[in-house]
Order: C-alpha cells, then sequence, then structure tokens
C-alpha cells in the first residue's frame, strides 16, 4: 500500500505537448516547454499511423533532438508530440519466470500479459555504492571443465567471453545458461539473429532451465534506442531478484552490440567519432551498465555477470574489447585457430584470467593449474617444431612430457554442448592426467 501512495504522490498533474519542427534522417526535431524535454526523457510523436515512441537525445538551439523506438514514416512538421519528463521505470515481478520479452517489457511469447510488480525500477539504475554492496560470494559451479579449472568464478564475479564471430561463443553461453549453479538466470539477447531467440528457449534452456529464466532480446533489425534499452532492462529484471536476495546469472550477448547501437546514437546526436568511429559516449555508458553486475548492497543477492564481446577482425585490442577487459573482472579467450582444429569450446586457456582464481583455488588444485598451464605453454612453444617433425624425442624433458599429455588435454578441455562437469571432477580429471593421485578436497 505504502508503494502505491508514493506512486500516486509522484504523479504529475500537468499534461504537456510540443511539435515537430523538422527530421533529419533518424532524429526528430521538436518544440515545447524546456521542463518536459531533459536529456533521456520520452515522448510519442504522431505519425501516419498513430503515435512512435521517441527518447531525447541531444538539443540544437532551443529544440530537442529525438530519436524513435520505433519506424516514423508518416511523418510530418507541426505533428503533435506528447511529452513524458518521467524517468522511464519497468515493475518487474516473480511472475516474469519463463517468459520472453522485449527491451520495453512487453511479452514475444504468446502467454498473456505480464503480471507488473509493486515496485518500480528506473532502466537506467546506477549501480551500487562501491563500499555499501557486499563481497564475491563462493566459488560458482560453472559445469565447464575449462573454465571451472582455468578461469573459475565467485558468485557476485563478472567475466567477460572475448571471441569473433562464428569461434562458438554462442554455445558456449548456452552450456553456462543450462548448467550454472544460479537461483535466477536473466539472459539478455541484444542484437543478435531473429531466428535465435527461439531456438534459445524452446532448445538450450529447455522446460526446466525456462521455469527459472527471463529471456529479452531484442534483434539486429531493431532500432538502436531499443537494443540499448534491452541491454538496460536485463540489468534491471536482475537487480530486481538481486534485491528478493537470490543469486542471479546475468548472460548477455554481446556487449560489442550495445556499443554499436551508442555509438549509432551518439553519431546521430552530433557527437564526435574518436577511436574507430566509436563515440565517447559509448565509454561513459559501458562502466555504468557493467558495474550494475556484481555483489548487491549488504542484506541483497548478487548478479554474476557473464558478457560476450565480439571481437572486430579477431583482433582483442580493438576499442570494446579492451574497455571491457579493463571494467570486467577477467576474461575468456576463444580463439579462432583452435575453432578451425574442432576443438569446442575453444577457448584459449593461456590467454584466458580470472582475476580471483588465486582466492578459491583449495590445497593442491593451484599447483595442478600451474603445472597444466606449463605443459600447456611448453607445447604451444614447441607446436610449429613439433608439427613440422624438426623437434627430435628426448632432446629436453619438458618438451617430451608436453607431447605425452597434449591429447589427454586436449580431450579435456574439449566438451560436448550436453556435458556438463562439475568442480570436484574436473580437478580428479586433470590431477589424473598429469599424474596425481585424482583427488582433490
Amino acid at each position: 500500500m505504502q508503494a502505491l501512495i508514493d506512486r500516486i504522490e509522484k504523479l504529475d498533474p500537468r499534461v504537456m505537448t510540443g511539435r515537430v519542427t523538422g527530421v533529419n534522417g533518424l532524429l526528430v526535431e521538436v518544440e515545447g516547454p524546456s521542463s518536459g524535454l531533459a536529456l533521456g526523457s520520452r515522448a510519442s510523436v504522431g505519425t501516419a499511423t498513430g503515435m512512435a515512441n521517441c527518447e531525447v537525445v541531444g538539443f540544437k538551439g532551443p529544440s530537442a533532438i529525438m530519436m524513435p523506438f520505433e519506424p516514423v514514416d508518416g511523418i510530418r512538421p507541426g505533428a503533435p508530440v506528447a511529452l513524458d519528463p518521467t524517468v522511464a521505470t519497468v515493475r518487474p515481478s516473480s511472475g516474469w519466470l519463463g517468459r520472453v520479452i522485449d527491451g520495453f517489457g512487453k511479452p514475444l511469447d504468446n502467454d498473456g500479459p505480464l503480471p507488473k510488480g509493486h515496485i518500480s525500477y528506473p532502466l537506467r539504475g546506477a549501480p551500487p555504492c562501491a563500499h555499501g554492496r557486499g563481497r564475491l560470494g563462493p566459488r560458482m559451479d560453472l559445469g565447464v571443465r575449462a573454465l571451472n579449472v582455468f578461469a573459475p568464478m565467485r558468485r557476485g564475479q563478472r567475466l567477460g567471453v572475448f571471441a569473433g564471430s562464428g569461434v562458438g561463443k554462442s554455445v558456449m553461453m548456452s552450456m553456462l545458461a543450462r548448467n550454472a549453479d544460479a537461483d535466477v538466470i536473466v539472459i539478455g539477447l541484444v542484437g543478435e539473429r531473429g531466428r535465435e531467440a527461439r531456438e534459445f528457449v524452446e532448445d538450450v534452456l529447455g522446460p526446466e532451465g525456462r521455469r527459472k529464466s527471463v529471456v529479452i532480446t531484442e534483434t539486429s533489425d531493431a532500432p538502436a534506442l531499443a537494443r540499448r534499452q534491452a541491454a538496460q532492462l536485463t540489468l534491471t529484471v536482475a537487480e530486481y531478484f538481486r534485491d528478493q536476495g537470490l543469486d542471479v546469472l546475468c548472460l548477455m550477448d554481446s556487449v560489442t552490440r550495445v556499443a554499436l547501437a551508442q555509438r549509432e546514437i551518439g553519431l546521430a546526436a552530433g557527437e564526435p567519432p574518436t577511436t574507430r568511429g566509436y563515440t565517447p559516449s559509448v565509454f561513459a555508458e559501458l562502466p555504468r551498465l557493467l558495474e550494475r553486475a556484481g555483489p548487491g548492497p549488504s542484506g541483497t543477492g548478487s548478479i554474476t555477470g557473464i558478457f560476450t564481446v565480439l571481437v572486430d577482425g579477431d583482433d582483442h585490442n580493438e576499442p570494446v574489447a579492451d574497455a571491457v577487459r579493463g571494467i570486467l573482472d577477467g576474461h575468456i579467450v576463444m580463439s579462432r585457430d583452435i575453432a578451425e582444429r574442432g576443438r569446442y569450446p575453444a577457448i584459449d586457456v593461456l590467454r584466458s584470467v580470472s582475476r580471483v582464481a588465486p582466492e578459491v583455488y583449495e590445497n593442491n588444485e593451484a599447483e595442478l593449474v600451474r603445472e597444466a598451464r606449463r605443459t600447456l605453454s611448453v607445447y604451444t612453444d614447441m607446436e610449429e617444431l613439433i608439427r613440422l617433425g624438426a623437434y627430435a624425442a628426448g632432446s629436453n624433458a619438458q618438451t617430451d612430457r608436453a607431447i605425452a599429455l597434449n591429447d589427454p588435454l586436449e580431450a579435456f578441455l574439449a566438451q560436448g554442448k550436453d556435458e556438463a562437469t562439475s568442480i570436484e571432477e574436473s580437478f580428479a580429471t586433470l590431477a589424473g592426467i598429469l599424474g596425481g593421485d585424482g583427488e582433490t578436497q
């Protein structure tokens, strides 16, 4: 009841309107009362087929520059504009579990209307205070051997998956969605292919996984504002379940397409292009979005975030990848060379890092990982000579051991998409390969 009273008290009885003064490409220029034209505020513009939703993205003199969330065919000069100066909000509820929705919180699954919760959450929420949020939780079982061993993850950690196109990052995300140990899974498919949403829900999650998941999707043909909003809504829904004291796994595919949407918005609004055409607002938006994941304020749950980054031209140092790598708590690198050899998931464990790994390894686990990394590194350094037949067996004991263990280690790193392996099983198998006793504590 108190939440309802607060909402009623915040209602503004005024109705503010404006009018269209010009259209320039993707932008609509609007004049109206300044109190209703704040940056980021929403409006509805009259078109030939009804009203189109827009957002204020900049100003040009006394006019506000708006970008539409949908096509504005049939717009004309002087068209009426209904202004909404309030902050965009959404009211998630536990009834959203099992549903597929768009970036505006509208259902896409033909399962009826979405129930609304009692508390409004802003779409552009602020990250928790750095000194007020909790610490990272215990180690989290991801079900993927290569990650459990070489890039372990704690509850509340944020990890990036860096891969070029066609290397298998979406398949690995599906493995995590199916196998990871979490109370609730919130999945954001931003700028993906139109066919993938239904396949992900029906084939990847299945009935069991769907019951504890919410899928938010805006495909690649959606306007830039809608794609960016899908990413914001993904974190907002995750924050709702976190505030219920639950451990949430937030999967977003991909951050790169969020950055591309923000670049499109920034360029249209007149921002200057900088590195590789990205505008300054892209690098300001990324930390605001990604920092929303992580441990919640004391007394709440956590958001464990796994975000994919589609690296441009397989360049893992391109601007978005470099910026995201500096924000997150670790990165998983997927290699095209490994994928072309037929090993999936194509994780390059020598280039993958989890910043919390030293804190989670127990007993002899750290030594097993160090030995496995040394063995893989020795083989990688000598790989060309070995393949050419230029290395003579017996020349170096470490190289001989690396050659003998290479096939078992490759088999250990490979994993079928329907296969799940626990942390204990992963280390026991690795210990057996390296000649240990196969027992971990």
